[in-house]
Order: structure tokens, then sequence, then C-alpha cells
């Protein structure tokens, strides 16, 4: 059967299972056939097309779903019309809406979106529609080596970088003048082997593997404190750079606490469920090696506490607010980049506060009060307190707004996750190997 789809294998009369099963896999091989990209403000600025040409009037079914939801990231991430299905993601502000015609595995598609807004980010330094629109050329030929007629082809970094040149100052003014391209003139030594996603012949001069554990908490909190959801978000980000053909292995002090997961193919997932030990041979350079979703709240430390009474009055127009920030379980570590956000109602015109520690600002066009504290001092607690002043006539309003909090933790993963070594096999050389830990808040939310 060839990879497009367009043969399969011939059977006999008799062999009506077989037959259906090779229509099956010849449709689902054909899978992305479009991709458009679109901005917060609903501007259509890029659009790809590997099969036949899909009209942009076909996202007029994502428009109708992102009018009726309130947030961005509230639109349904497949959206069936009457011929396609619309399978999107939003990142960094960019809607990523696919186009398929025929029933594929949704989670299939929402994963390869993801590593295209992974590789824009790896290549360019961020995914923004700027930064993509100063680099279409990169970008159309990434996408053409990414999916293959509509089938993922190649999607790691290392493997891509060997292919399509990562775009520089020098080479962009080289590529001008010769009208020289980005794209590679042989192919990657790792493509067609055993291990696509190394390539082979790799040496340094240093050889050096750093691992990042970074986990994000989403937590719901109710004006008394009390945790009424809470969550961890965690990735272990890699920069693995070894000569050779490295065989490594990764183990933890807790493992047991990670119970959701998903790992890079370098990860021999047999060996992760006998012994919970990540052995892999890693790509080249910077990877995600695995994340983790834990989602048990007792396994869920709140870093921070909050102490906060925002009131509006019956009679005049006018209102009352303090908050006030303090650690709770940060294992003794400093709570750095606090802020706290408050999203006021439409009445509120303006804030007249004293801010014991940082800076705060009250932006009368969005209703947003941004509180930037820094770090987080245990021995004097911030406390942000004054008045607001109401629209003069204007009821008082029905609920009290939400804070939501930003902050970040070094050298501590609020899980307890501990990684206990890194052990290398395959060859002779002593690596420098580390751990860095890193919390960082990501829905974080005190109702009031």
């Amino acid at each position: 059967m060839k990879r497009d789809g367009v043969t399969s294998a011939t059977f006999t009369s008799g062999d009506t299972a077989l037959k259906h099963l090779s229509r099956q896999l010849s449709t689902a091989l054909i899978m992305i056939h479009s991709l458009f990209l679109i901005n917060n403000a609903g501007d259509l600025f890029l659009e790809k097309h590997w099969k036949s040409v899909v009209s942009r009037s076909v996202c007029d079914y994502f428009f109708e779903a992102r009018e009726k939801a309130v947030e961005p990231d509230n639109v349904p991430p497949v959206i069936r019309t009457p011929h396609h299905y619309l399978i999107n993601i939003y990142r960094e502000k960019i809607f990523f809406v696919s186009v398929i015609q025929t029933e594929v595995p949704p989670l299939f598609v929402i994963e390869f979106l993801h590593r295209v807004t992974e590789t824009f980010q790896d290549y360019f330094g961020e995914c923004s529609e700027t930064t993509i629109m100063d680099n279409v050329v990169i970008v159309y030929e990434l996408l053409e080596e990414m999916l293959d007629n509509g089938f993922p082809l190649a999607t790691e970094s290392n493997i891509l970088k060997e292919l399509i040149r990562p775009p520089t100052m020098l080479r962009s003014m080289v590529n001008t003048i010769t009208g020289s391209s980005n794209v590679g003139e042989t192919l990657p030594t790792g493509q067609l082997s055993t291990i696509p996603w190394r390539k082979a012949g790799v040496k340094y001069t240093n050889n050096e593997a750093y691992f990042d554990v970074v986990e994000e908490i989403d937590a719901i909190l109710d004006k008394s404190g009390t945790t009424v959801f809470a969550e961890i978000q965690g990735v272990i980000d890699a920069c693995v750079k070894l000569s050779g053909m490295p065989d490594l292995t990764l183990s933890f002090m807790n493992p047991r606490l990670l119970d959701d997961v998903s790992f890079h193919p370098c990860v021999r997932y047999k060996r992760w469920e006998s012994e919970r030990i990540i052995a892999f041979i890693p790509p080249d350079g910077n990877f995600q090696l695995m994340s983790y979703h834990i989602s048990a709240q007792n396994l869920v430390a709140i870093p921070v506490y909050v102490k906060q009474n925002i009131s509006f009055f019956e009679t005049g127009s006018s209102g009352r607010l303090d908050i006030t920030v303090g650690p709770k379980q940060t294992m003794g570590k400093t709570v750095e980049c606090l802020v706290v956000t408050v999203h006021m109602p439409k009445v509120v015109l303006s804030a007249n506060l004293n801010a014991t520690q940082g800076t705060y600002n009250y932006d009368p066009v969005t209703k947003s009060l941004v509180w930037d504290i820094g770090k987080l001092n245990p021995q004097k607690l911030p406390n942000l307190k004054g008045s607001l002043s109401l629209q003069s006539g204007a009821p008082k309003p029905e609920e009290n707004p939400s804070l939501n909090i930003d902050l970040k933790i070094q050298q501590l993963a609020i899980s307890g996750l501990k990684v206990n070594r890194l052990d290398m096999y395959g060859e002779k050389y002593k690596p420098f190997k580390g751990v860095k830990y890193v919390t960082k808040a990501g829905k974080f939310q005190v109702r009031t």
C-alpha cells in the first residue's frame, strides 16, 4: 500500500472485510487537506493546501463558533460542517484551523497542530502572526516537509533543521542576493534509520544533558481560601548534547506521583510500565521528554494564600478593595514574578489605591486592575488597599470580580516530584548533568 493511500492491495472477491479495512486505511492516511491561520481579530492571514484547494468559505463555520464562545479557549476543538471537519487549536493568540474531509482521530490532528506551533517557536523564537509573516517562505517549506500529502512525515526538530535550515540574518541576506533557499540538499541521516529522531555521527567537545521540570498549577479557591479545584500540568524539557548514540535512563524518587503521562516517541514505554524508569535514546538538542498531569487534589499544594475584601456600596458611587497575599506551601522557596489581576465590573471608572509593595495600574477601557508585586516578602506581606469609583446612578454590580494570580517559584516542583539519577550506557565518556525545577501558575483563580 502506498503511503498517500491512492492504491491499495488487491484481494479476492470474498475478502470483503479486508477490502473494507483497506478503504478505511486509505482514507485515514489522507488526513489534513488544508490549514488556515486566523488571528484574534478574525483575519485569515495564511493558508496551506496539501490536497485540492479548499475554499476559505469553509472557515465561516469556525467564525460562527468563535462568536458563540466567550473566550478563545472555549471554541470547540472539533467543528462539524456538511462536508468537512474543522479541527483547531488556539496558541499564542492564533487559531490553527485544519480542514479534514474524512473521519480521523481528532487527537492525532490536534497533536500535529501543536507540533507545528512548537516548531515555529523553535525556529523563530516565538509563534506570533508577525514572526510567521516575516518568515513566510520558511513556514511554507516547513509545512511541506512536516506533512506529506496530508500525512505527518517529519515532525522532529533536529530532523527538520537538516531539511530546512533555521533562519539567520546572514543566511537571509545571502538567499536574497543569490535567490537560494533554506532547503537542505541531502536527506537527513536519521530519516531512514530505526531511530528517526536522532541523526548519526553527532560529536560534541563538551557532552552535557540538562533537564527542566516545569509544573503549572491550575486552581480555584473560594472566598474563605478553601480549594475548590486544583491540578498540575507538568512537562520535562530536555537539552541533550551528547556524542555518539547514548542510551539514557532517568529515574525518580517518587515515580508513583505520575499517573497520567505522555512520552516522546524515543521513550521505551514497556520499561516505564514495569520499572517506572524512563529509558531512551535522546534526540539531539532540545526536545520535550514527557508531559504529565496530576489531578488528585490531596497531592496539589497551594503555594500562596489571598486575603481579600472587595465590596460595592448600595448608596453612593463607590466601593472598597483590600487584598493581601502571603506564602503558604512553598517549601521554603521564594515566590517570584507575583502578579494579581482583577477584571472589574463595567461600572468601575477608576481606582484610588495604595500598594505597600510593587505597583498597580487600572485600565478604565478594559476594566483590568493589575498589581505587579514581584518577589513575595514573607516578613512584610504585600497589601493593596483603597477605594473604587463607580459610574454615577449605575446599579450595584451583582457579582464580585475574581482574582487571577500569576507567579513563579524557582527550584521547586509543587507536586514534590524529584529526579533521582540519570545514567548513560553505550558511550564511555562522562557527561555533565543537571536538573532544574520551576513552578508556575496556570489558571489560578481566587473567588471573592
